[in-house]
């Protein structure tokens, strides 16, 4: 007797598609200008975008550029063009017009599709780089086949991509990490289980759907739920957001969190409907994070992961007393199906209480690098993820991170990690944030620098700062500049650009080539 075949692929996008198509009335997008998507017209628009990109000849494996904000047609577009079985390759807004140039030309992508709000970027990367296919957001034709069903030209398959997903910019040239559909469908299937309660999630998008709350929104409306879109991170917007729309879920970068914090109107802030403020994508203080349960409540969660393996632990509201070196929280316990080893240079493995470079093996660790198989061996080692994270695993099984390899600063005595630094100062009610890093000299001999933004009313001068870090840390830690600073740049994922910050604060002959406008005007530097 004949074995049953095996039923065909539905990507995410069938997923979102059929949840959609379960309450067509409901809203499913809030837009940043207040105007309601709901559910009918974002599975409307989906297929007719669809319709209109096959008509310009985009197939399966196909990369399609995106060069877009949070805006519902970057949702419906990206929706589109996996419905197709072709490949999304963000064009980070924070990217230069070469560097986007660069990726765009790395992708083999032939369509641009183009916010109006990026008009300028458009035309500056365009000057670089021609595409055969430019369409605007919310301008697209209509297509020929308008009023009938449509129906993909080729089914989507597991192993094709959904995205292409650029990594490292601040740190050198971008590498394209292809994600596929069948691990991110399964993926988005326990997180939108994760997301279901008595009522539906309701996400807010106030960092840039192309990164980490893109998959929240996803997972959200795969859930039955729907998606608040801000232009922007701003505090204030924020604050207000979470209780007019009754958000359940938010995600911040550390970063962006203590900016939200320090809003005034952060004391009284009373979020009705919030179950889940994720946390990840750099080190967090713990001096902050307790300040964050104390307002929002038991809703923290952390997530520690990488492009290029997906996620790697979770530490839940409860798990934020477990604290490792530094008095740092916790990054939590492995996530589902995932392995975690932390090893010497040589590679062996170390037992636990020790620090080593983390090694993982998850659900989502990539095939490779785009088009890169150099890198690729450098990272993907019989299928481990080298993460170039120092880290330690303790006797219950907790992951507690160090910092990054190439974060650390060899200075005379020893090994500095920035984190363990960067945990000493927010704790103290004078620094607001901070982020340090290592800079050459003028001898060409490393040193450590430190980057402060003061809290209102704070004055934590270079001699502060030095006694708060040796005293704490020993002498070897003390900076050898301290720059103050009115604000601290971030990279458009919303980390610390710590590149940046290196060029513009302590250039040398090596770095002063790469400088670029100051971040701010430093109001002191000692």
């Amino acid at each position: 007797m004949a074995a049953n075949p095996a039923p065909p692929f539905e990507s995410y996008v069938d997923g979102v598609l059929a949840a959609l198509e379960r309450g067509p009335d409901r809203p499913a997008v809030v837009a940043a200008d207040g105007r309601t998507v709901t559910a009918r017209a974002l599975a409307d628009e989906v297929r007719a975008t669809a319709a209109v990109l096959a008509a310009r000849g985009v197939r399966r494996g196909d990369s399609v550029a995106f060069l877009t904000g949070n805006r519902p047609e970057a949702l419906s577009a990206r929706y589109a063009v996996n419905l197709l079985g072709a490949r999304a390759a963000f064009l980070g807004a924070g990217m230069s017009a070469a560097v986007q140039a660069d990726v765009a030309a790395s992708a083999g992508a032939a369509t641009l599709l183009v916010d109006p709000a990026e008009q300028a970027a458009a035309d500056a990367l365009l000057a670089r780089l021609p595409f055969p296919t430019v369409l605007a957001l919310g301008a697209l034709p209509a297509p020929a086949t308008a009023g009938t069903p449509f129906r993909a030209p080729e089914p989507v398959r597991a192993e094709d991509d959904w995205c292409l997903r650029f990594t490292g910019g601040t740190t050198g040239t971008p590498k394209g990490v292809p994600m596929a559909h069948g691990p991110y469908r399964r993926m988005l299937d326990g997180l939108a289980d994760r997301l279901r309660s008595d009522c539906p999630p309701r996400v807010l998008a106030c960092t840039p759907l192309a990164h980490m709350v893109g998959i929240l929104a996803d997972a959200a409306l795969l859930a039955g739920g729907a998606v608040v879109l801000q232009r922007g991170f701003d505090p204030a917007d924020v604050l207000a957001a979470l209780e007019r729309e009754h958000v359940t879920d938010l995600w911040l970068l550390p970063p962006l969190l203590y900016g939200l914090l320090d809003h005034p109107a952060a004391a009284d802030a009373e979020p009705p409907a919030l179950r889940r403020l994720f946390y990840g994508g750099t080190a967090a203080s713990a001096e902050r994070l307790r300040r964050a349960a104390e307002l929002f409540g038991p809703v923290l969660h952390g997530w520690y992961g990488q492009t290029e393996a997906g996620a790697i632990t979770e530490v839940g509201p409860e798990e934020h007393a477990v604290t490792g070196p530094g008095g740092r929280i916790t990054a939590g316990r492995p996530a589902p199906g995932v392995t975690i080893e932390i090893r010497n240079p040589a590679g062996a493995v170390l037992p636990p209480g020790e620090n080593g470079e983390i090694h993982v093996r998850t659900p989502m660790t990539m095939t490779g690098y785009w088009r890169r198989p150099d890198l690729t061996a450098e990272v993907l080692q019989e299928g481990w993820i080298r993460t170039g994270d120092v880290g330690q695993l303790d006797a219950a099984g907790y992951l507690h991170l160090v910092d990054r390899l190439k974060d650390m600063v060899v200075v005379v005595g020893g090994h500095v990690y920035p984190a363990d630094v960067e945990e000493v100062l927010l704790a103290h009610p004078t620094v607001a944030q901070c982020a340090a890093f290592g800079a050459l000299g003028a001898d060409g001999t490393e040193e450590l620098h430190v980057a402060v933004v003061p809290a209102a009313g704070g004055h934590p001068d270079g001699g502060l700062v030095r006694a708060l870090v040796t005293e704490r840390l020993g002498r070897m830690y003390a900076p050898g500049a301290v720059h103050l600073l009115d604000r601290l740049p971030l990279t458009e994922a919303g980390k610390p650009d710590r590149k940046l910050l290196r060029a513009t604060l302590a250039p040398t002959a090596a770095t002063a080539a790469t400088a670029a406008a100051a971040p701010t005007t430093p109001n002191a530097s000692t």
